[in-house]
């Protein structure tokens, strides 16, 4: 388990949000935290600590001007922190190297491979040809319906039919490098850890996973060590401390730590 830092931009702005409240309509979403910093400011912090394998994520849509706003916000991070992101939001097999020319490690891809409720193979294999599996991230966010957790799309607004489950892990493992699991429903809104959808992904001992959403308290972080087996890396938004939360970033840091697996 390894502390994975985040940085969320929304409007050209460092931003923390409930993940269920982001709207195309007006660029909206519920704000839990809006910073007076740019992103550069987060990249120094987490450079400090030598913490890479963290995610800059472009919330608005690539065709509105916010999301230029978005990528220089981007871009100030990436060169202050090189190779110390993944970054994902409106990424195609066009752009993606762009971004890694930027300076991120891998890019994250979740609309332009599960497209039309399904998974696009086509599009996926044009991922992999252009960059490499190795520079490929898959987000596999997802939210439950009917007491079953599917990926959704266009910044967690469209349910797929694609579940999230050993098979699907299974069959996509060979075409990335890591996967990025958001549990939209409680993300941003520091209620606790999605506790089912943790140990099935814990269960799952395969390619590197990233969890994150609800964390809000040292016992959520507890618990995820626990249910997940160690196995999943976590990633804390709206509860930590540099986010306006009550969760202090150094003694998360201490706590990983003290369990032996930063």
């Amino acid at each position: 388990m390894k502390f994975r830092p985040c940085i969320d931009i929304h409007n050209g702005k460092v931003k923390q949000i409930e993940g269920g409240s982001l709207l195309d309509k007006n660029n909206q979403a519920k704000e839990n935290f809006v910073s007076e910093q740019e992103a550069d400011y987060y990249a120094a912090l987490y450079k400090k600590e030598h913490l890479n394998g963290g995610h800059i994520i472009l919330l608005n849509p690539r065709d509105t001007a916010y999301y230029q706003e978005d990528c220089i916000q981007a871009e100030k991070a990436l060169k202050e922190y090189p190779g110390g992101f993944q970054i994902g939001g409106g990424i195609t097999h066009e752009n993606a190297a762009d971004f890694l020319n930027m300076g991120a490690s891998h890019v994250i891809v979740t609309s332009f491979v599960f497209q039309d409720g399904k998974i696009h193979y086509e599009n996926l294999n044009k991922l992999v040809q252009a960059i490499g599996k190795e520079k490929l991230v898959l987000d596999l966010s997802c939210r439950k319906k009917d007491g079953i957790y599917y990926i959704v799309t266009d910044r967690w607004q469209k349910f797929t039919q694609v579940k999230v489950s050993v098979e699907t892990l299974n069959e996509l493992a060979g075409y990335c490098d890591e996967f990025l699991v958001h549990a939209v429903d409680v993300e941003g809104k520091s209620s606790g850890i999605e506790k089912e959808l943790v140990a099935l992904l814990g269960d799952w001992n395969g390619i590197p996973i990233t969890y994150a959403g609800g964390v809000g308290s040292y016992e959520d972080l507890e618990a995820l060590y626990k249910l997940g087996k160690g196995r999943l890396d976590v990633t804390i938004g709206s509860a930590l401390d540099l986010f306006g939360g009550t969760m202090e970033y150094t003694k998360v840091i201490q706590m990983i730590n003290r369990f032996g697996i930063l």
